[in-house]
């Protein structure tokens, strides 16, 4: 990512500012990144013997949280970003403690409501970082921020299972509610953001802010819903796929192999925005092609070798809709109010991810 500084007001926002976001993101998404796997151990010790309430509600915080991001995105912009992205944190942390050392199935429940709730920290840190950025600095930003999310999503649990001996997953909500505590503390001590501007402004540039965006937000939502129902309807069952293709198959090469997606788009993420942050459109067909391909591949795939491959080739198109998406993001926040504009994204994405899985059950059924 590019060492650009924007001027804001007695400040400078740099490149360690984003980075420091993108890890409080990364350090406070871990529960609810890491534990929902583990539902199944957790419910029978809430009087749900056969964890029959899995299913439902390892979508509880995402249906809930798509429906107050829109109105935390529109608060944000009226009474400040940091403050409402300070919110999320601690909203989190409260969510957290109380999933913790929640005694009763109904207690539990309430706890993954106020998750999705009071949380929404994503789309609180992407409203902050677009309040501050703009163009290919907000971009690479937002790039950085799905890399958060992609690397919680493989470290988180592992890190849970690793704890699991000594601690167990129900217990680690509230032992996991530190990090949002601590990640708060951190964000304190950031700027509240302003609307950037380039310390060297030419007619150019002015005129280029100017231009139309390359997509309608209209547009973006419905891609960004069809995107992430595409690239979530795999992932609740692929485990049970694994051992069906791959009988005697180790949970850790399973693991492995639903990770593979995600550390694609670790490793190429950056270079892919280099190469497509001027043609977002190409990229995002593009990475719609692999991923139709990819998912095709997965009901054919019957040896390891092509499992991997068609993993990798999931992972090809999760890397390039992702940046791309981004890049037209940036390019519709433009001139918008960016709490709402990223609230509202969130809420479609969230709403792709609850259809995805609701298409999987049924498929399943």
């Amino acid at each position: 990512m590019s060492t650009e500084t924007l001027r804001m007001p007695g400040t400078a926002f740099t490149r360690g500012h984003v980075h420091a976001v993108a890890g409080c993101y990364f350090v406070a998404s871990f529960a609810a990144l890491g534990l929902p796997p583990y539902l199944t151990e957790i419910l029978p010790e809430l009087g749900d013997r056969h964890a029959r309430w899995a299913g439902v509600l390892y979508v509880v915080p995402t249906v809930f949280g798509a429906l107050g991001a829109p109105l935390w995105g529109r608060l944000a912009d009226r009474y400040g970003r940091k403050r409402l992205l300070l919110r999320a944190q601690l909203g989190l942390a409260v969510a957290f403690l109380l999933a913790g050392w929640a005694d009763s199935l109904a207690t539990f429940t309430v706890a993954l409501v106020l998750q999705g709730i009071l949380g929404g920290t994503f789309a609180a840190s992407n409203g902050y970082l677009g309040a501050a950025l703009q163009g290919a600095a907000l971009s690479k930003a937002l790039t950085l921020m799905q890399g958060s999310a992609r690397a919680a999503l493989v470290v988180a649990p592992i890190v849970v299972g690793s704890l699991s001996g000594s601690l167990s997953p129900h217990r680690q909500y509230a032992l996991l509610a530190v990090l949002p505590l601590a990640a708060a503390l951190l964000l304190a001590a950031l700027p509240e953001p302003e609307p950037a501007v380039r310390e060297s402004e030419n007619a150019r540039e002015t005129t280029a802010a100017l231009e139309p965006p390359v997509l309608s937000l209209k547009a973006l939502y419905a891609l960004e819903f069809a995107f992430v129902f595409s690239t979530v309807i795999s992932f609740p069952y692929l485990i049970a796929l694994v051992d069906d293709r791959l009988p005697g198959t180790s949970p850790t090469l399973s693991g492995v192999l639903f990770a593979l997606p995600h550390l694609c788009y670790l490793v190429s993420a950056l270079a892919v925005h280099s190469a497509f942050h001027n043609r977002p459109r190409t990229g995002l067909a593009l990475g719609f092609a692999c991923i139709a391909l990819g998912l095709a591949g997965h009901g054919v795939a019957g040896s390891l070798p092509t499992l991997i491959a068609v993993r990798l080739l999931l992972g090809a198109g999760l890397t390039l809709g992702l940046v791309c998406l981004s890049v037209l993001a940036a390019d519709c926040a433009k001139g918008r109010a960016p709490g709402g504009m990223f609230g509202s994204l969130e809420f479609f994405s969230k709403a792709g991810a609850v259809a995805a899985g609701l298409a999987a059950a049924a498929g399943s059924a």
